[in-house]
């Protein structure tokens, strides 16, 4: 039993004096059902990364769309701008993608980075990929990279106690803004 002015414990039994004597258990039941599967693509057919190219960019929340790959919104973002670039084919693995494809990634990163900058100023960013269900990838079939802007201090109480994120713009707001910054972000196509 905890004292009055202790935070609440559950006991583990298998602590042993470790992490649960340290570290607050924060409970998210609404994970389960993500951990399960449910409701997650099965293949191609019913991949969103494999139907939203064949949407209108305003409808998909596409900013911008390369030879092998495309940039999108992500429709659950973790801070506004948050961007995902994915190969239009649909491979589950970064060593699946081709040189070219590994090289539109490579700019498209780059354009994504700049584009951020101008439209929102974004002081850096976390750029990366899950690969697998068991690291993460919530559609593990088809790779796709993360990139989100950081700012100072946009760490807060909202996402961590009020399970809320605060996003200041709708996303089709976002994605008409980072699509006019792209065309004048990307670097210049040298010639060989």
């Amino acid at each position: 039993m905890s004292e009055p002015n202790e935070p609440y414990r559950v006991a583990v039994s298998s602590d042993d004096g470790g992490p649960g004597r340290a570290f607050e258990h924060l409970w998210t039941p609404y994970r389960m059902a993500y951990i399960r599967g449910e409701g997650k693509p099965t293949g191609a057919h019913d991949c969103p990364f494999c139907v939203i190219p064949t949407m209108s960019d305003e409808d998909g929340l596409i900013v911008a769309r390369g030879t092998t790959v495309f940039a999108v919104l992500n429709l659950y973002p973790y801070n506004a701008g948050h961007l995902m670039l994915v190969p239009y084919r649909h491979v589950p693995d970064y060593t699946d993608l081709t040189p070219e494809e590994v090289a539109e990634l490579g700019a498209f990163t780059q354009t994504a980075m700049r584009s951020i900058r101008a439209v929102a100023g974004a002081h850096g960013f976390n750029i990366g990929m899950n690969q697998g269900a068991v690291a993460g990838a919530g559609i593990a079939d088809h790779l796709h990279q993360h990139t989100v802007p950081r700012w100072g201090g946009d760490t807060n109480f909202m996402p961590v106690v009020g399970l809320t994120r605060v996003l200041p713009q709708v996303l089709r707001e976002t994605r008409d803004l980072l699509a006019e910054a792209w065309t004048s972000s990307a670097a210049p196509v040298k010639e060989a």
